[in-house]
């Protein structure tokens, strides 16, 4: 890989990563609220959804972050934040002065899937623990 693509993807990981460990370590620090948002749209075992939801945020984000394993760090983040989008940022049921917000959000998110699936298909660069280019 060039300078150039070792350099975007050592950017591109870093910045995802600044998106997921916050919200994962924020998610610890109000840990009840996290369970309670996750159980008022309905999904059993918030508890357990909730602990699932922090280590995949954190541990995927460090993974990005150090770039170790970064195509299965981002393949895994980018299947959690697609179920996520579509359960908590359901738009299309929600009353019309929520809608607008909650329709930006989805589109956000399915963008930040569509990155995390570049860094699974391409790898995470040279500059990591893991050394990943598209062939490898």
């Amino acid at each position: 890989m060039s300078l150039l693509a070792n350099s975007g993807a050592l950017l591109g990981r870093l910045l995802v990563a600044a998106l997921f460990i916050p919200a994962g370590l924020s998610k610890i620090g109000g840990f009840e609220g996290t369970v309670g948002y996750i159980a008022s749209v309905g999904l059993p075992l918030a508890t357990v959804a909730a602990v699932v939801a922090i280590a995949v945020e954190v541990l995927g984000g460090a993974a990005l972050l150090l770039g170790w394993r970064t195509k299965q760090a981002a393949l895994i983040l980018a299947v959690f934040t697609l179920v996520a989008t579509v359960l908590f940022h359901n738009f299309w049921a929600m009353p019309a002065e929520q809608a607008f917000m909650q329709q930006l959000m989805f589109m956000k998110n399915i963008a930040v899937v569509g990155g995390l699936l570049v860094l699974a298909s391409l790898g995470g660069g040279q500059w990591g623990l893991t050394r990943e280019t598209p062939s490898n």
